[in-house]
């Protein structure tokens, strides 16, 4: 029987000698995105300052501007139609109060809608300790309902005739309600959104 050769196979090292296999490295766990805005039909009427529209402020200003829009209108199609002339004739006044009427109806109805849409609902903005309450304005009216953890910043702006402050999520968009024709004044409103966010939110006003 031959000998086996010193080469052909060593003894195995110790299983303290080996080198040890590395462990599969994991993957580090993903920041935990913010949960969702709640959302709501309506703003609770327990929260400590409620914001709601003001039909009249909105009236005050809005009622006027239909007024002048009709008159600059009914004017001087007034003044073309009964001005003296071979070519006038009664019909053209029944066409002008008929004309007038449709446009009075009109500016009334999308006037009375324009009122509808933004002052019923209850309340607009609901601020609390906790977080604050945005209601959509529109046919299509929404409450959502934002921590304040869950708040990237709260700023002052304008839209046409209307100031407003915007409160936007740390997930993107945003939620407006009106400064101008609310309850309760500028001030009131910004005053409060200082104390109950105490510091947790950016604000630009």
């Amino acid at each position: 029987m031959s000998e086996d050769s010193p080469h052909s196979q060593g003894p195995r090292p110790p299983a303290w000698n080996r080198r040890p296999a590395l462990p599969p490295t994991a993957a580090p766990s993903p920041r935990p995105a913010p949960p969702p805005a709640a959302t709501a039909t309506r703003i609770p009427g327990n929260v400590p300052f409620l914001v709601r529209p003001s039909a009249l402020r909105r009236a005050l200003v809005f009622v006027p501007l239909v007024v002048a829009l009709l008159f600059v209108i009914g004017c001087p199609a007034t003044l073309s139609l009964t001005a003296d002339g071979p070519d006038h004739t009664s019909g053209d006044i029944v066409l002008l109060v008929a004309g007038m009427s449709c446009l009075v109806v009109t500016f009334g109805t999308a006037l009375a809608l324009h009122l509808i849409a933004h002052t019923a609902g209850g309340p607009i903005l609901g601020i609390a300790p906790a977080g604050v309450w945005v209601r959509r304005v529109g046919l299509r009216r929404s409450v959502t309902w934002l921590p304040w953890e869950q708040v990237a910043e709260i700023h002052r702006g304008r839209r046409l005739l209307e100031k407003v402050v915007t409160v936007r999520p740390r997930t993107g968009g945003g939620h407006t309600a009106t400064l101008t024709f609310a309850d309760r004044s500028e001030d009131e409103i910004l005053a409060a959104l200082r104390e109950y966010s105490g510091g947790r939110v950016e604000l630009r006003f």
